[in-house]
C-alpha cells in the first residue's frame, strides 16, 4: 500500500463523481494526507469521506475553485458526455488546473477531450484505472495515462498514492485504447481458464488445484507472448518453437477431452478456425503469432 504523504508535500484535490470507483479515489487522496474536496450531483454520496476529512463542495464551480491553479481536479464519471456536460459550465474556472479524467471511454472521446481542454487553456491527462474499487491505493495496480507527459510528471508523487503511473505518451487516446485491448486480454484469459477449469473438474480436480499449476503456467505464456511481439512487429513469424500444424494438432486432444466430458467447446473451436484459415493460406509452418493476421483488416 502507499504510504502517507508528508505534510509539506500534501496538494489540493478535488473529485468530481462519487461512484464507488470516485469514493476510492477520494478516499485514497485522503489516507495519503491530501487536502481532499468532493463533489457529487447527490450530496448525500459524500457523507462518509467528509467524516474521514474530505471537504463537502456546495457546487461544482465551488468545487474547481477549491484547488490553486497547476493542481488535480480529478473526474470519475458514467461517461463522457457526461464529463462534458458537468465540465462545460465551469471552463472559466478550469483555466490553468489540471483535469485527470479517470472516466471509461473510447479512444477517440479521449482525443476529442483532451482537444477541448487545450481549447480552454486547461491541462489535461486521460487516464484508465485497471483495478477495481477495492484495489485502488495498492501500489501493486497501475493507472494508465497519456495526453501530457510533463503534467504526469509533475504530478507522478500525488497521482502514485492511487496506483503505480504508466505513461503511454502524448497521444490522450492511448489509455483508454491499452483500457479496451487490456480488459479484453483478461476476458479471454479467464474465459480459457474456465473453460480448463471445467475441463479438470469433470474428474474431480478441485478449482484451486487447478488454479495453481495454471497461474504458473501463465508465466511460461508471458514468455512466449514477449517473444510473439517482436515477431509481430517485425512482421515475420518463425515457426522455431511450435509451427500452427504442432498446434492444430494439439487443439484436437483439448477439444476431444473436452466433448467426452460434455464441456462446451465453442471457446477452443473459434481458436481451432483461426488455426485452419492460416493453414489454408499456407501458414502452417509459422508460429501462432502469425494468426494476428486473422484479427486485421
Amino acid at each position: 500500500m502507499n504510504a502517507q504523504v508528508d505534510s509539506t508535500n500534501a496538494r489540493s484535490i478535488t473529485v468530481i463523481g462519487l461512484g464507488q470507483m470516485g469514493s476510492a479515489l477520494a478516499d485514497a487522496f485522503l489516507a495519503a494526507g491530501h487536502r481532499t474536496t468532493v463533489w457529487n450531483r447527490t450530496p448525500a454520496k459524500a457523507d462518509a469521506l467528509v467524516a474521514r476529512g474530505a471537504v463537502r463542495a456546495a457546487s461544482l464551480a465551488e468545487a474547481v475553485e477549491a484547488v490553486e491553479a497547476g493542481e488535480l481536479v480529478v473526474v470519475c464519471v458514467l461517461d463522457y458526455p457526461a464529463v462534458r456536460e458537468l465540465l462545460a459550465p465551469v471552463t472559466g474556472s478550469l483555466r490553468g488546473r489540471v483535469l485527470v479524467n479517470l472516466t471509461s471511454g473510447s479512444p477517440e472521446q479521449a482525443r476529442a477531450e483532451a482537444e477541448w481542454a487545450a481549447g480552454h487553456g486547461i491541462g489535461y491527462l486521460d487516464g484508465a484505472v485497471m483495478t477495481t474499487p477495492p484495489g485502488v491505493g495498492d501500489s501493486a495496480n497501475m493507472f494508465l495515462y497519456s495526453g501530457s507527459p510533463e503534467l504526469l510528471a509533475a504530478h507522478r508523487a500525488t497521482l502514485a498514492v492511487l496506483g503505480e503511473p504508466v505513461d503511454l505518451g502524448p497521444d490522450a487516446g492511448l489509455a483508454s485504447l491499452y483500457d479496451a485491448g487490456l480488459l479484453g486480454l483478461m476476458w479471454s484469459v479467464f474465459g480459457g481458464w474456465l473453460h480448463a477449469t471445467a475441463l479438470a473438474g469433470a474428474d474431480g480436480v478441485p478449482a484451486r488445484d487447478f488454479t495453481a499449476v495454471a497461474t504458473r503456467w501463465l508465466k511460461t505464456v508471458s514468455w512466449f507472448m514477449t517473444g510473439y511481439a517482436e515477431q509481430i512487429d517485425e512482421g515475420k513469424y518463425p515457426g522455431d518453437d511450435a509451427t500452427i500444424d504442432v498446434q492444430v494438432t494439439a487443439i484436437g486432444h483439448l477439444l476431444h477431452a473436452g466433448e467426452a466430458r460434455g464441456i462446451d467447446n465453442r471457446l477452443p473451436e473459434l481458436h481451432l478456425d483461426l488455426m485452419r484459415a492460416a493453414v489454408a493460406a499456407g501458414h502452417g509452418g509459422d508460429s501462432y503469432a502469425r494468426i494476428i493476421e486473422n484479427f486485421r483488416k
